[in-house]
């Protein structure tokens, strides 16, 4: 089985029973081995061995949670917290095994930096839970860091797979389509239906295949494979700047760089690429 999507995986134990009581998160920040993530520049810094860095706690704000050890692992609260572009210049300089734990502290620390007041009366909020809620001390309304849920799928049709061209993509980039769920909708009808709406075709067979966090800034990207009833394609050049169909061959080619390929993959931290390696290792 191919590896897991990039950012996968439970980076620390989380320990949701101790959130609760103010005093034992209390006790863990107090602790000599207690240590805090350091940041530049509005991102998680990366050591050059690609792993997180740590110092020891000072302004232990949000609590990460327990590495392996059972070494209490805090954030500080950051006022400005670094947008998509910045942190994908250094994706690839991320360790595989720190990714998760790097995408929790980057969309925690940004649903920090704006949600200070009550979205339910406007009032000032304070930190709950270790961090992982607010709560409002005029309307007593808690506010729960929200992850958005979006479908990313692969459209099949006689051996082939549909992939498409966003324009704001490097040249030659071809990726699987995209788009958020709706209010009331499920998983296989967001699917259906974002596959109509870009490419024009109808699918059957919808079927998870992997999930992926996205802390750009707080996305679930839930990768599906769907069978399409028609190869004709009708693309919304509104939202993709072209759409087609490739072979195993011209994926194959793509997934290796190699400089003749049909495309140019997405890259490794992207679940699209997780989605390619695993229809072509079906």
């Amino acid at each position: 089985m191919p590896p897991e999507p990039f950012f996968a995986g439970p980076g620390l134990d989380r320990a949701d029973s101790l959130r609760a009581d103010p005093d034992q998160i209390r006790a863990l920040a107090e602790r000599d081995d207690a240590r805090e993530l350091v940041w530049e520049e509005g991102l998680p810094a990366i050591g050059d061995s690609g792993e997180l860095q740590w110092r020891r706690a000072s302004h232990p704000e949000l609590f990460l949670g327990l590495d392996r050890a059972g070494v209490p692992s805090f954030t500080a609260l950051q006022a400005e917290v670094a947008g998509g572009p910045a942190v994908f210049s250094i994706l690839g300089d991320l360790s595989s095994e720190d990714a998760p734990l790097f995408a929790t502290a980057l969309s925690l620390a940004r649903w920090h930096s704006r949600h200070g007041f009550c979205a339910n009366c406007g009032a000032q909020t304070e930190i709950v839970r270790g961090g992982w809620s607010r709560r409002c001390s005029a309307c007593s309304a808690e506010h729960f860091p929200r992850v958005d849920p979006v479908v990313i799928m692969l459209a099949e049709h006689d051996g082939k797979l549909l992939l498409g061209r966003q324009y704001h993509y490097p040249p030659r980039r071809y990726s699987a389509l995209a788009g958020f769920l709706e209010v009331g909708e499920t998983i296989e009808a967001a699917v259906a239906r974002e596959l109509r709406e870009e490419a024009g075709i109808d699918v059957a067979d919808v079927a998870y295949a992997a999930s992926q966090p996205w802390p750009f800034p707080s996305s679930l990207m839930v990768g599906c494979i769907a069978r399409a009833l028609s190869d004709e394609l009708a693309v919304d050049h509104g939202e993709l700047e072209d759409a087609r169909w490739f072979t195993r061959e011209e994926v194959a080619s793509a997934l290796t760089d190699a400089p003749d390929a049909a495309f140019q993959a997405p890259p490794p931290h992207a679940i699209a690429r997780t989605l390619l390696e695993r229809w072509l290792a079906a």
